[in-house]
């Protein structure tokens, strides 16, 4: 692989890193900022909202910009938008933070697999976008403890400042290694994005890519006080317990894209039983020390194992129903999976702050994930519809 490849990676790392390491820190950023757990879980939510937003509209206005200096221009933002989050005096400049690292999120994702396809041979761009995304995961299973680990003991502050550190070398990496001459792809407007929006078959995926993947994060957003006060964990605890929570995340990722390669809709119906059924089956065993390690760890295989399965699914149907515009759909649907974030950690907040307190978060999570289910189930029944009759399967009513 060139070392570009690994600039990129470098990138993804650190952006893996800011996106998810905030969950170990809520309790911590809520005492120091003096606010509740539900508001300090909107700092998940807006992150979440600002890429799902974000980056379809700034993807779309920044298409003519040449891509190195593009790159170097989100990783400028991305490290300024750390930094301002590390010396934020309060809880509202720590949400504008939070959104602008979020816009560099977005759009780095967009083009950045894009480059790095373009920087090997054809028979190579699958395994060179695989290795920008390991950057991704290897920060669910190290990145995340890491820094929650740094923000318990130097302060939360501490966390983003090292992960404006990674930007540095990220943004010194892409000057350096990446070529000053790439393909820029043709952009996708905003109204390619509003015709696939338009598809009703695709609306459903979206809406199950949101349901499914959102629901854990109504819990998984609280992990780190669920770990402390219901479970009795203490605060060191949690970075280790986060290991082992990315670990069964990295797995569940490869596993799922094994069991989604045949039938992308059976998987997903197993996938999503599976993961309502250990939610509430968290909501009894999150009292138990033992019994909490090893729900989490099926929790977290099955949050991510059904990532791979929802891409494929997506794509599949935009080749069907929206053939001109399979890249937007599956852009599309990693806004989707955003948007799943800002609404699990939103809701979360909402049952934190209720009567129900942080033990029903879990319930509440699997009650969404049930919504996906069903949401399968039917797309299930279209597609056979539409085999049936040879054409494709619309949505009526």
């Amino acid at each position: 692989m060139p070392l570009a490849i690994f600039a990129l990676t470098i990138a993804a790392y650190a952006i893996g890193t800011t996106e998810f390491v905030i969950v170990g820190l809520l309790p911590t950023v809520a005492t120091d900022l003096a606010i509740t757990l539900p508001l300090a879980g909107l700092i998940v939510s807006v992150y979440a909202l600002g890429v799902t937003f974000g980056a379809p509209v700034l993807t779309a206005l920044t298409g003519r910009i040449e891509r190195k200096p593009l790159l170097l221009g989100l990783m400028a933002l991305f490290i300024g938008g750390n930094t301002v989050a590390a010396l934020s005096p309060n809880y509202e400049v720590l949400l504008v933070a939070r959104v602008l690292s979020a816009f560099a999120h977005g759009v780095f994702f967009s083009v950045g697999s894009t480059i790095a396809a373009d920087l090997v041979p054809e028979n190579r761009r699958a395994s060179a976008i695989a290795m920008m995304f390991m950057g991704l995961t290897v920060a669910i299973v190290t990145g995340v403890p890491i820094g929650t680990y740094i923000g318990q003991v130097f302060g939360w502050r501490a966390t983003f400042w090292g992960v404006s550190g990674l930007g540095v070398v990220a943004f010194a990496g892409i000057a350096t290694l990446l070529p000053g001459t790439l393909a820029k792809a043709a952009p996708a407007s905003l109204l390619d994005q509003v015709r696939v929006l338009g598809s009703g078959r695709l609306l459903i995926v979206f809406a199950m890519t949101a349901l499914g993947y959102g629901g854990t994060f109504v819990a998984f957003t609280f992990l780190a006080p669920i770990l402390q006060e219901v479970t009795g964990f203490s605060e060191r605890s949690v970075s280790l317990i986060l290991v082992l929570y990315g670990v069964a995340i990295a797995i569940g990722n490869i596993a799922g894209g094994r069991i989604a390669n045949t039938n992308p809709v059976k998987a997903l119906i197993g996938l999503f039983l599976l993961q309502a059924l250990v939610l509430v089956i968290f909501s009894f065993t999150a009292v138990s020390p033992v019994l909490t390690l090893v729900t989490l760890a099926a929790l977290g295989f099955l949050s991510f194992a059904n990532v791979p399965g929802l891409q494929l699914y997506v794509v599949q149907l935009a080749m069907e129903h929206r053939p001109g515009a399979v890249d937007v759909a599956s852009a599309l649907n990693i806004a989707a999976f955003n948007l799943g974030i800002a609404l699990g950690a939103w809701l979360g907040g909402m049952v934190v702050d209720s009567p129900f307190g942080l033990s029903a978060t879990p319930w509440v999570g699997a009650i969404l994930v049930s919504g996906a289910l069903l949401l399968t189930l039917w797309s299930g029944v279209l597609d056979r519809r539409g085999a049936v009759s040879g054409e494709p399967a619309t949505v009526t009513g």
